[in-house]
């Protein structure tokens, strides 16, 4: 399994922080630049994974504070 399928799988499953320190080690980046490519993968995944996630996208950040 690559480095982005369990990114995507980690973002799929909620366990948010966990993703974004995969981010962060696999693209040797900063938590900002980690924040702003989870948010462009949570936004792919949305829409090319939707049956995949549990809850809505107004819920899914809740009580996640970076």
């Amino acid at each position: 399994m690559d480095a982005w399928q369990s990114i995507d799988d980690l973002i799929v499953q909620r366990r948010i922080l966990q993703a974004m320190q995969a981010i962060r080690e696999a693209e040797g980046c900063s938590l900002h630049r980690a924040i702003d490519v989870f948010a462009e993968r949570y936004e792919l995944l949305r829409r090319t994974r939707p049956d995949d996630f549990t809850v809505s996208s107004e819920e899914y950040g809740r009580g996640v504070y970076t």
